[in-house]
């Protein structure tokens, strides 16, 4: 058999992946930093707690394991130090009342920054309105304005009345569930005034674990545009996925969950709302290994290391960092010459 003839492509000009030409926002809720060009931040990763099913609950009149609760958050914030990687609690209840209760326990136990998880608006502004009596505006994030809210101007009107800063804008269209549709979401959410805020997170809605892509791609697309911090809830990708205990096990639906969320906290994602609290040991190291790959690949695209300390290969591979800053000055003093 003759051998075969090689063809030679032209090289083309190479296309950033993980490098916006849009500036990139970069905000703060109580001192975590969110946002900005791929890698320069590491993603935000918000637990959830006294959701449904929860086994912290005893009802849903405020009764919890008080002594558990504690143990998952200093759990969570020693992850986080160790890590590098931002956390916060975004706390799910049924009622102002109960949500009272939690905000309360959570101040007491830590000085990480929070959210409150209520799908009825009317119930968030109720809650709203006692974290804005407190005077904690600036450690709270409001999650958050949808397209399904039916006075998205007159909510956004009363959280500016109460002081609030930092909201997440959930996006999806039910008419186009692509990654445009989600852009489109935006596009109309923003122009009804919710472009007032001084930090604007935006959830691309994940809605299972194959759609997740579309979720990803609208980051994209919605950084590109706007230079907004975008991700989303890359949980309840994984977590729809419920036969898949029964085919897998539950260690098999374990590495598939922190797999997923760390794969698509690398594909242009400033945050995620991870799920349970319970589940922090093993997102968090999965979370921070894809990022400690991410900063590889920034590094090769730009030809630099990004400067924040507080990355994950710079607490693990520090040595490795620093051939890789000698190298790049050595080629550019080379090309200079």
């Amino acid at each position: 058999m003759p051998p075969q003839k090689i063809v030679r492509c032209k090289v083309e000009e190479r296309k950033d992946i993980f490098t916006f030409k849009t500036e990139q926002k970069v905000f703060t809720i109580g001192n975590i930093k969110v946002g900005g060009q791929p890698g320069e931040n590491p993603p935000l990763l918000i637990a959830s707690m006294f959701h449904n099913k929860d086994r912290l609950l005893q009802d849903r009149k405020g009764n919890f394991d008080r002594q558990r609760a504690r143990e998952l958050i200093k759990r969570q914030e020693e992850l986080s130090s160790i890590t590098g990687i931002p956390s916060m609690v975004a706390m799910v209840a049924n009622t102002p009342e109960e949500a009272k209760i939690y905000i309360d326990f959570y101040l007491e136990t830590t000085d990480m920054p929070f959210g409150i998880d209520m799908w009825v608006a009317e119930k968030r502004i109720k809650t709203t309105e006692y974290i804005a009596k407190l005077g904690l505006q600036d450690k709270f994030l409001y999650n958050s304005i949808t397209p399904w809210d039916k006075d998205i101007k007159a909510q956004v009107q009363r959280l500016k009345d109460l002081g609030i800063r930092h909201v997440v804008i959930q996006v999806f269209d039910d008419t186009d569930q692509t990654p445009y549709g989600r852009l489109k979401s935006l596009d109309y959410i923003l122009s009804q005034g919710a472009d007032q805020f001084d930090t604007i997170l935006v959830d691309t809605s994940v809605m299972n674990l194959p759609a997740t892509s579309f979720s990803l791609i609208a980051n994209r697309l919605i950084k590109e545009k706007y230079g907004l911090p975008a991700g989303g809830a890359y949980s309840n990708g994984t977590n729809m996925w419920k036969e898949i205990k029964d085919k897998w096990g539950i260690e098999g639906f374990r590495v598939m969950d922190a797999v997923a969320q760390a794969i698509a906290s690398n594909l242009w994602s400033d945050f995620n709302f991870y799920g349970p609290i319970v589940n922090a040991p093993r997102i968090f190291h999965a979370v921070a290994t894809a990022h400690i790959l991410l900063s590889t690949l920034v590094y090769h695209e730009r030809n630099s290391v990004l400067e924040n300390p507080s990355l994950p290969i710079k607490l693990y591979f520090n040595e490795f960092v620093e051939k890789l800053i000698s190298g790049a000055k050595a080629r550019r003093v080379k090309e200079a010459v």
